[in-house]
Order: structure tokens, then C-alpha cells, then sequence
């Protein structure tokens, strides 16, 4: 079993570039299964959720070509199968967006209920309102879900709450819809305007995407497109905190900052100094960590997928901090693999409430999961001694090439 070693690093300093956003590389790879001609898609990140998310069209019958690195070709013109493999779906929960073009192309999908990180129940029941919606029948049964539609017809839909991947999955549902559809309280997320720039590309009718109101007009065929993964604000995020939990120096390349203004201003507040320009924010960490307050929101709040990071940077701040978690239920299981280090954190529901420490130790521990896997990594560059990080699978499904990136900043890191 591979594991990431973290040893106490100096402060980081020096240029990284970000990679293509994996919340935006996977819904816009299922939305290929849409497109009749080729499809040419630029800064994919090279990451396992997207080799996953390959197999699964492949296995639909899809053509899936890596051309060099980031640029993945897929024509889907002679798809002929509408089951996902429930080996495919078990690993990774975005498969489960493939179940929107599916149902508007073939007018059939069968998938089993999806896997991904354990961090929340992220139930699916909003999909499924919004494909009923659009007159398909649900069918689930012994875990496995199918959905039938003679003809999709276009609706108005209220989401009860902004869920990213049910609007994107309704979104692909229904531009080939007949007639006019409405998401109402859409997500608003970068990644939603991603996927609806491309669908427009092949030749879709989306108006309203990045707003709480997202119009779709159906049409009767989608073409091909060439289209680049807009940066991945999470990674650029990251390596943010890289740069204030180190005190360093650190340049962050393709980034758009807009996107990232939570995390800006959050460490900002923390007492980093932060310089923006064009599509580089330059960080500089501040002798002392100030402790700052957050609380989770759909975007444009501060985004769930930061806050583990965060908690990282706080445990090592001057006076208290308290975290809420409002997106998922089940997101503070990186608490305990901190507090093994060191950490002073208790949590009280949603809240967790972290007394700063004047240092960290090291000690092995797992990543509980995606964004849990980076806190830790980050933990591990201020403690004393060597972290070992354990189940790193989770780290690889959404960061590209981790450790060569932070470690041509000045970090002592490598796989073992």
C-alpha cells in the first residue's frame, strides 16, 4: 500500500502552476456521451476520478483517446449501451452523472446507487425529481436505479437545495428535451457555467448558468467542440494555505480569481498578504496566524471542499477558531488524524471549535478522504518529524501530481 511521507519543510516558495478543475473535467467527460462528431478536451487533469469516469463511457460504448497530456479526444457517436458497471459506479460517485445523457440520448439508463468519498449521505433523490420532471419513469430496485423515457418534455423543476450534481445532471438531461426547461435554486458553482459553456459549444441552448435560474431550450442533436477545463479552484486553494501555513512565498499560476474570493479573503483575515494579477495570486504567509471563523455555503460562500485545509491552518493560529460545516453532515472526520498530531479541536455537531497549538507533531495517519488527504499533507509540513499518510488513493482521485508540484516549492515529501 502506497503511503505519502511528509517531513517538516522550510517555508514554500516559488512558482506552481494549477491544473484543470476536476468538479468541471467529470460532468463535461460524462456530457461527451451527448455529442454525434468529435470532442477535444484540453487541461484534463490526470487524476484516477478521471481514468474512472474514461471507463465508464468506454464501457458505454464510447471512443475515449489520450492524446498527450491533458488533451483527451471522445467521439460517442455509436454508443449502444445505457448500463453503467457496478464496479465502475462503486469507486467513484460522479459516474452517476453519466445517468442525464444517457436518458435524453437513448431514452433508457441503469446504474447502481454511487460510491465516491464517505463524507455525507449527498442523497440522489434530487436527479431523480428533476428526470421525473422531465416525464421519465424511475425505477429502483436492490440498489440498482433505472430511469425510462419514451420522450423527454421540458419543466420547471425547484431544487429544495442547490445541489451541484443534480442540477448538472438535469441540465444534461434536458437539452434534448422537447420544449423549455427551468432549474430553479440552481447551483451557481464555476464548474455549473463550465459544463453549460460546453453543452452551448455542441450546439445546446443554456441561458442562466452561474445564476439560480437555469433555462434550457431543447434541441434535436449535439455536435462536437474543442473545449479547455476551467483551473481547479480547489488546488489553487490549497496551495494558498500551503503558502500561509509555511510562512511562505508562493506565486499560484492559472488561477481565475473570482472564483477563489472566499479563500482570498479568509486568508487575508488570517493575516497572509495576498497580491492579485490577471491569472496569478501571489501569497505571502504572515509570522503569526491570526484565527478566523468560517462557515461552509454552496458558492459563491466558502466552499466545503477548503475547509478541511483550513482546519489545518487554524490548529497551528493564535487564539480560537470555529469551523461550521453546512453542506455535509459527515465532513470533520479528519478531526481525529489531527488531533493524533497534536490538534486541539472539538467538535459539537456541525461546529468544530480549534484552540491553536505552537506546533504539530508527526504521526501516521489516513486520509479519511479527498480534501481530508491534502489537510493532512499540509499538516505534515509543519510538524516535527516525518507524517506518514496512509490510503493516499484518496489524494490521487482529486490532486495532479501532488507531491512533484509541492516539492519543487521546497517541501520534503515522497510516495513510498
Amino acid at each position: 500500500m502506497n503511503k505519502i511521507m511528509v517531513e517538516k519543510s522550510p517555508p514554500l516558495r516559488g512558482n506552481v502552476r494549477i491544473s484543470g478543475a476536476k468538479n468541471s473535467a467529470l460532468p463535461i467527460l460524462a456530457a461527451s456521451l451527448l455529442g454525434t462528431e468529435d470532442i477535444i478536451l484540453e487541461d484534463v487533469p490526470k487524476l484516477k476520478d478521471v481514468e474512472v469516469i474514461c471507463e465508464v463511457l468506454s464501457s458505454l460504448g464510447a471512443k475515449v483517446e489520450f492524446l498527450d497530456k491533458g488533451i483527451i479526444k471522445i467521439n460517442s457517436k455509436d454508443i449502444n449501451n445505457y448500463e453503467t458497471p457496478y464496479e465502475l459506479m462503486s469507486k467513484m460517485r460522479a459516474s452517476f452523472l453519466v445517468m442525464g445523457p444517457l436518458l435524453t440520448r437513448l431514452g433508457k439508463t441503469k446504474t447502481s446507487l454511487p460510491g465516491g468519498c464517505a463524507i455525507g449521505t449527498r442523497p440522489i433523490d434530487l436527479h431523480l425529481k428533476g428526470f421525473r420532471a422531465l416525464g421519465a419513469e424511475i425505477d429502483v430496485d436492490h440498489g440498482n436505479i433505472g430511469a425510462y423515457a419514451d420522450r423527454l418534455v421540458g419543466d420547471r423543476i425547484y431544487l429544495d437545495f442547490p445541489s451541484v450534481g443534480a442540477t448538472e445532471n438535469i441540465m444534461m438531461a434536458a437539452v434534448m428535451a422537447e420544449g423549455e426547461t427551468i432549474i430553479d435554486n440552481a447551483a451557481m458553482e464555476p464548474e455549473i457555467v463550465d459544463l453549460a459553456n460546453f453543452l452551448n459549444k455542441l450546439g445546446a441552448d443554456i441561458k442562466g448558468a452561474g445564476t439560480s435560474s437555469i433555462r434550457i431550450k431543447g434541441v434535436k442533436e449535439l455536435g462536437g467542440a474543442t473545449h479547455s477545463i476551467i483551473p481547479d479552484r480547489i488546488e489553487a486553494g490549497t496551495f494558498m494555505v500551503a503558502a500561509a501555513i509555511t510562512k511562505g512565498d508562493i506565486v499560484v499560476e492559472n488561477v481565475i480569481t473570482s472564483h477563489i474570493k472566499p479563500v482570498i479573503a479568509k486568508l487575508r483575515e488570517a493575516g497572509c498578504q495576498i497580491y492579485e494579477n490577471g491569472d496569478k495570486v501571489r501569497v505571502i504567509g504572515a509570522d503569526e496566524i491570526k484565527a478566523v471563523d468560517i462557515k461552509t455555503l454552496p458558492y459563491p460562500g466558502f466552499p466545503t471542499d477548503m475547509q478541511a485545509q483550513f482546519m489545518s491552518l487554524m490548529s497551528v493560529s493564535q487564539g480560537t477558531s470555529v469551523i461550521i460545516e453546512t453542506v455535509f453532515e459527515n465532513r470533520f472526520m479528519h478531526v481525529d488524524e489531527l488531533k493524533r498530531m497534536g490538534a486541539d479541536i472539538k467538535i459539537d455537531g456541525r461546529s468544530a471549535i480549534i484552540q491553536g497549538v505552537d506546533s504539530l507533531m508527526s504521526a501516521p495517519v489516513k486520509a479519511t478522504d479527498l480534501r481530508a488527504g491534502a489537510a493532512l499533507v499540509l499538516a505534515g509540513l509543519v510538524s516535527d518529524g516525518v507524517t506518514e499518510i496512509g490510503d493516499i488513493y484518496h489524494i490521487d482521485r482529486g490532486y495532479d501530481n501532488i507531491e512533484e508540484k509541492i516539492t519543487k516549492l521546497g517541501a520534503k515529501i515522497y510516495r513510498v
